[in-house]
């Protein structure tokens, strides 16, 4: 293993109950209606994909583009009041990079992994959105973009997620999987099971990668 990438939402922020959240909300304030699989099929997608997702499958009488600026433009407001950072995943990032240069690849737009950096300072090497890339999870284009631009082989990446479509990902890309579920939105066991380890939350890990 040579690198590390970490995925955001859900992994370093407590971010996926936001983001269904300010969705719904934009949802029902625009005529659309949320289905019961809306929450897990959104995760992982890139913001043109959910964008559409919610105008073209839900019904939100907005454009894609007007409904994509109006979301977003929530979640930095929420993201600028209290940043939802997950206890210890700062640290778990440092330790992470003083062994190995560590990336992020997560959904969320270039604006929100900006104040994410921004805020902790981390050392972080690289960060790629799903917007940079041909498409958003499962599709592995974000994970081998963040490969590309370390200059380290895919195979040669551990990468760690908590998402279904995450977990899908990064598989897809070929590489060491670290499982992180989410505990308000679990992924599904059968691609659980395909991790190279699961851990019980974001402290675990340097533990998992030999490092504690």
């Amino acid at each position: 293993m040579d690198a590390v990438i970490f995925d955001l939402d859900g992994v370093l922020v407590d971010s996926e109950r936001i983001w269904d959240e300010v969705r719904r909300a934009v949802v029902a304030e625009h005529g659309g209606t949320w289905r019961p699989e809306s929450t897990r099929a959104l995760q992982g997608m890139s913001t043109p994909e959910w964008a559409r997702y919610l105008v073209e499958e839900l019904g939100t009488r907005l454009t894609p583009g007007e409904a994509a600026t109006l979301v977003v433009k929530r979640m930095a407001a929420r993201y600028a009041e209290d940043p939802p950072l997950i206890d210890g995943g700062v640290d778990v990032v440092r330790a992470v990079a003083d062994r190995w240069p560590v990336a992020i690849a997560s959904s969320s737009p270039p604006l929100l992994i900006k104040g994410y950096l921004d805020v902790t300072g981390l050392p972080v090497a690289v960060a790629v959105s799903s917007e940079q890339v041909g498409a958003g999870k499962p599709a592995p284009d974000v994970y081998l973009r963040a490969a590309e631009l370390l200059d380290v082989p895919a195979a040669d990446c551990a990468a760690v997620e908590d998402s279904t479509n995450g977990l899908k990902s990064a598989m897809a890309a070929g590489m060491t999987v670290y499982a992180v579920p989410n505990p308000h939105f679990p992924p599904d066991p059968e691609v659980l099971k395909e991790a190279t380890a699961v851990v019980d939350g974001i402290t675990a890990l340097p533990d998992a990668l030999g490092i504690a």
